[in-house]
């Protein structure tokens, strides 16, 4: 018997397919809001979750990752009342088993409890789950990134090709060493290409190597990366920089495991394993003739997509804990604390640049507040604060609807008691304007002149001025 959750503000689909599970002998439960679905997803022992789009208090689509990361690795089936290929694209690379469309038939429940049970017996309970993989390089244990860790340990247990694609700076070539570590080749060669360094000149004898002689310059002959992988695992890091010109040969030495050294009369073998990494959208550039769809399509078995930093902001302080106290000690220097505004910060801000920039930004905050035991946004990069400062500001205008000062509503007030001459009135209505907005700019910016100014747009004169104006202290 197993146990069915359904996540639906329908009170009619949780009973038809409530009623459906328990005829066909499963035990089932149900929740009309994406909270309480996820409370009970969590407590564990669920085998299947039938999950809403549109809920009163969410985005089913975005909690997908959450569910399936819950104890027991649920697959879950998506049902919406708007199907789109846009929202069928985000669920099935989120991890979803389907994606279906209301109203939902009888036997077109029964066909999905029957079918996703089946597999999870065959394959396992708890699906990828199964597969033992080694986390321990990978910081955070959001819902996105431990999908990711399950389709990596699926990928370690076979032989196939992978694709995994992602932002700058999101661990692309780090999965793909978690893959070859625990995957039957570990103690073989893992081979790095950079396609983005590749010499064009020289890409073939880097690739496929040559011999004495080939051309002006080979003294004597070079074995090739391609041949360097042997037995072990062959990463092309941004693949979707692999020269056009090349990607023909490259698809046959994928097909065949055969090659011809630059110059060489006589074919080679390498049984490597390929795993490559992008942060271009492929299937765009096979469609702009800038990427060949035969390459493509042989790359694609498995695909990995990364999520960026941004959308599992709930690993931001794990990493930061991590990476502060490698800095810390690499610098020698006992780890450093922070104040809550120190974290609020990188809360706030997108980080383009993902996990990289991170640590980018950390080593800046240490090197900058060298003898301060403790770390303030202060002592992170201008440019990070401003940007953190700005999505805070927005955010508040849209929560309120207008300038968060309220300028006008000490003027409004002394109107209803008595009526002041005009220009009087202007005058304070201006000064409290001014105190006010520069005492939460200094408040801000922590006091960061350098920030203050990019944010308000006022010069340094105009702004020490008004500083000076009504005593605002920086501090």
């Amino acid at each position: 018997m197993a146990r069915i959750l359904v996540i639906d503000d329908e009170a009619s689909i949780r009973e038809v397919i409530c009623e459906r599970s328990s005829q066909m002998g499963h035990s089932s439960e149900a929740a009309p809001t994406l909270e309480q679905g996820r409370a009970m997803a969590s407590s564990g022992g669920f085998d299947l979750v039938f999950l809403d789009v549109r809920l009163p208090d969410g985005d089913g689509l975005k909690a997908i990752a959450e569910v399936k990361a819950s104890p027991s690795a649920p697959e879950v089936v998506i049902i919406t009342g708007a199907a789109d290929e846009d929202g069928a694209k985000l669920a099935v690379e989120a991890g979803a088993w389907d994606y279906l469309q209301k109203p939902l038939g009888l036997a077109e429940i029964t066909l999905q409890i029957q079918r996703t049970l089946d597999y999870r017996e065959r394959s396992g309970a708890g699906g990828l789950e199964s597969f033992d993989i080694d986390r321990s390089r990978v910081i955070g244990h959001s819902g996105e990134i431990s999908r990711c860790l399950q389709q990596a340990a699926y990928c370690a247990a076979s032989d196939a090709g992978v694709l995994i694609c992602g932002e700058t700076g999101t661990g692309k070539e780090l999965f793909a060493r978690i893959i070859h570590e625990n995957s039957s080749r570990k103690a073989s060669p893992f081979v790095v290409v950079d396609c983005t360094a590749l010499p064009e000149h020289l890409v073939e004898s880097v690739l496929f190597g040559h011999v004495k002689g080939a051309f002006t310059g080979a003294e004597k002959s070079r074995e090739g990366l391609i041949m360097q992988a042997d037995g072990g695992t062959l990463f092309l890091d941004e693949v979707g920089e692999l020269p056009l010109r090349l990607q023909k040969s490259f698809l046959r030495v994928l097909q065949e495991h055969r090659f011809r050294p630059v110059g060489g009369r006589n074919e080679r073998t390498s049984r490597f394993r390929l795993i490559s990494a992008t942060n271009r959208d492929l299937e765009a550039m096979a469609v702009q003739g800038q990427f060949r769809k035969d390459l493509l399509y042989r790359l694609q078995t498995t695909v990995i997509r990364l999520p960026p930093l941004r959308e599992r902001r709930g690993d931001i302080e794990p990493l930061m804990l991590n990476y502060l106290h490698r800095i810390c000690d690499r610098n020698g220097m006992e780890t450093k604390g922070f104040v809550p505004e120190f974290l609020e910060v990188l809360d706030r801000y997108d980080w383009p640049g993902n996990v990289r920039e991170l640590v980018n930004a950390l080593e800046h905050a240490v090197i900058s507040g060298n003898a301060s035991p403790t770390l303030y946004p202060a002592y992170l990069p201008p440019e990070l604060r401003i940007r953190a400062i700005r999505k805070s500001v927005e955010e508040k205008q849209g929560m309120h609807g207008t300038d968060p000062v309220h300028p006008l509503d000490w003027a409004l007030d002394r109107m209803n008691e008595d009526i002041k001459p005009f220009g009087d009135c202007r005058k304070e209505t201006l000064r409290r304007f001014e105190k006010s907005y520069v005492s939460r700019l200094m408040d801000r910016t922590g006091g960061d002149l350098e920030a203050a100014m990019a944010v308000s747009g006022l010069s340094r004169t105009k702004l020490y001025e008004l500083l000076k104006k009504h005593a605002v202290s920086r501090k």
